[in-house]
């Protein structure tokens, strides 16, 4: 991949867009992670405004450096980036005490999509007051392949970028634009729970291990002529795939016939 020249057409694609949309700018959830740093790193280049939004619940220490590092690397290159951060620890605080509690995984579960459907509504405020657009920081193997992410949490956006593109790919890209190494080397986390949990120890598998069973599938490669760790691999893509294929397809939406539209 020719990622100078991806890097080009992901820029003139965003203008593109933006032109098009009559807006004027766009607003990025910057989580210290690397997905959010090459979004907004884009979306900078531009020349467009850029709001870059750090909304910590809970965050700990190192992701919230990183995204601090990394907005000010941004301000540094970028004249046309502001920031602003939201601290909306107290505001989740408050919600998760006033729903009823139960001790159960639905129930951790269900509020940690809570805080990134918290973050979202954060992010069309900021949004709509500016006539900017939301941009989302999913990569392919979230979006496409495991669905990773919080239906109108993360998932809610107006444009993603980035998603036609692999975990590898926008580690390489992250390189190409020059990107702080701290933020490219971080292990990848949601940022949705109160300990270090990363994505692999989620998922079960890392980023590479589901790219290359995204291939195996896409090459229809037979499943005996794969090594155990595949097979398992290929499972663990094959289960969360099916399990969030509601968030990959558009909202059912219950056609009524025409005879039933006459008297």
């Amino acid at each position: 991949m020719n990622y100078s020249k991806v890097i080009k057409h992901i820029v003139n694609w965003l203008n593109s867009y933006t032109n098009d949309s009559h807006t004027k700018g766009y607003v990025v959830g910057i989580s210290g992670g690397i997905d959010s740093a090459v979004t907004s790193t884009l979306a900078a280049s531009t020349g467009h405004p850029t709001l870059c939004l750090e909304m910590p619940i809970f965050q700990s220490n190192q992701e919230l450096e990183r995204s601090g590092n990394h907005i000010e690397w941004l301000k540094n290159n970028f004249s046309n980036v502001s920031s602003e951060v939201i601290d909306l620890t107290e505001s989740f605080d408050k919600f998760s005490q006033k729903i009823q509690k139960i001790d159960s995984k639905n129930n951790l579960l269900a509020l940690a999509n809570s805080r990134s459907r918290l973050r979202m509504t954060t992010l069309y405020y900021y949004a709509a007051i500016n006539n900017y657009l939301v941009v989302g920081t999913g990569n392919k193997v979230e979006d496409f392949g495991v669905g990773f992410y919080t239906k109108y949490g993360d998932g809610g956006v107006d444009l993603s970028p980035i998603a036609d593109l692999m975990k590898t790919d926008v580690r390489l890209i992250a390189k190409e634009l020059g990107i702080i190494d701290s933020v490219i080397k971080a292990p990848p986390t949601d940022g949705l729970w109160d300990d270090s949990r990363t994505d692999e120890d989620q998922l079960g598998a890392s980023y590479e291990e589901l790219e290359k069973a995204m291939k195996q599938v896409e090459n229809k490669v037979q499943i005996k002529s794969l090594s155990s760790r595949e097979i398992e691999v290929y499972k663990i893509l094959n289960q969360f795939n099916s399990a969030n294929k509601h968030k990959m397809e558009p909202i059912p939406i219950c056609i009524i016939p025409e005879h039933f539209k006459t008297k």
